[in-house]
């Protein structure tokens, strides 16, 4: 099985709107949510300008940030990443294209292929009101654009915290990359993340 979102041929557009370098090399992070958090994370593991990528858990409490509550749907957070990266390497907009186009389906209602639940949501939790305004650009690019077959149904939301998930579930698909899960849905996301951005594909 190869991972290919339901959008038209052809990759997506650049983002039109996009937050500028800063002058002084600050890192700056991104969380981001798209179905299980291990093959999200691999993917922006594997993005030049990434500095560091984190499993957890955003949308709800600090009581409820665990596996267990996290995984009954009840809990208000879904599964998401946080991502630390160098904004002289590679923007926030460009994050934002490949989190679209290859860490997952941004048209699947609270689910991600064999995932469902809220917790698998796709959300776009911003830090600020920059962020937020270029990431309702991009999806209101792609709607124009008529990039996906059917409606983005990805939340754009404000960050009120995020928690780091157990360590177990850090660099999982590192520590199991023949785990059968991890086969079917999420190598061949780090695949069409190679092929369709050879230019911040990152081996290590």
């Amino acid at each position: 099985m190869f991972f290919e979102p339901a959008r038209a041929a052809g990759p997506l557009p650049d983002p039109k709107v996009d937050i500028s370098p800063s002058k002084a090399v600050i890192a700056q992070t991104a969380v981001f949510a798209g179905g299980c958090f291990w093959g999200v994370e691999a993917v922006f593991e594997h993005v030049k300008g990434v500095t560091k990528v984190v499993s957890g858990y955003s949308g709800g409490s600090a009581e409820t940030a665990n596996y267990k509550q996290v995984s009954s749907g009840g809990s208000g957070h879904a599964e998401s990443v946080r991502i630390t990266f160098d904004p002289s390497r590679v923007s926030y907009g460009q994050l934002l294209k490949v989190f679209f186009s290859v860490a997952h389906d941004p048209t699947e209602l609270d689910r991600q292929g064999p995932d469902t639940g809220t917790q698998y949501r796709s959300a776009v939790f911003y830090a600020d009101a920059e962020q937020k305004r270029v990431t309702e650009s991009y999806i209101d690019q792609l709607r124009a654009a008529r990039a996906f077959s059917r409606p983005i149904v990805t939340q754009v939301t404000p960050l009120k915290a995020f928690y780091p998930a157990e360590d177990y579930h850090q660099d999982y698909l590192a520590h199991h990359p023949t785990q059968p899960y991890i086969v079917e849905y999420d190598l061949p996301k780090i695949t069409a993340l190679q092929r369709q951005f050879p230019a911040l594909y990152s081996a290590n």
